[in-house]
């Protein structure tokens, strides 16, 4: 079973960054993709970004692709998302996933396992 743990959230203006962490248990967190997905309140969740295994291959909501960058540190069991150009309609709860495979996946059907969120809030 693998577990996973956000940090890095909190309350910002727009225009400000934060890098969220993503902390990964487990000796095989290096064998499979990671995504980071996104709730706003009374809104459905959104996909944020995914990363495979290796960590060469990424993918980004239309929302988000060149304002934010996901990366890995398979040796520390870590994953990372840099939010830059920071909007109020970034606005959510972040939390990370694990896919089932070694691909990352913009669907949240090939996830297995996710943490339990850490808190953006941008102000205008």
């Amino acid at each position: 079973q693998v577990q996973l743990v956000e940090s890095g959230g909190g309350l910002v203006q727009a225009g400000d960054s934060l890098r969220l962490s993503c902390a990964g248990s487990g000796r095989t967190f290096s064998i499979y993709g990671m995504g980071w997905f996104r709730q706003a309140p009374g809104k459905e969740r959104e996909f944020v970004a995914t990363i495979s295994a290796g960590g060469k291959a990424t993918y980004y909501a239309d929302s988000v692709n060149g304002r934010f960058t996901i990366s890995r540190d398979n040796a520390n069991n870590m994953v990372y998302l840099q939010m830059n150009s920071l909007k109020p309609e970034d606005t959510a709860l972040y939390y990370c996933a694990k896919t089932r495979g070694s691909s990352g996946s913009a669907s949240w059907d090939d996830y297995d396992y996710r943490g339990p969120g850490t808190q953006v809030t941008v102000s205008s």
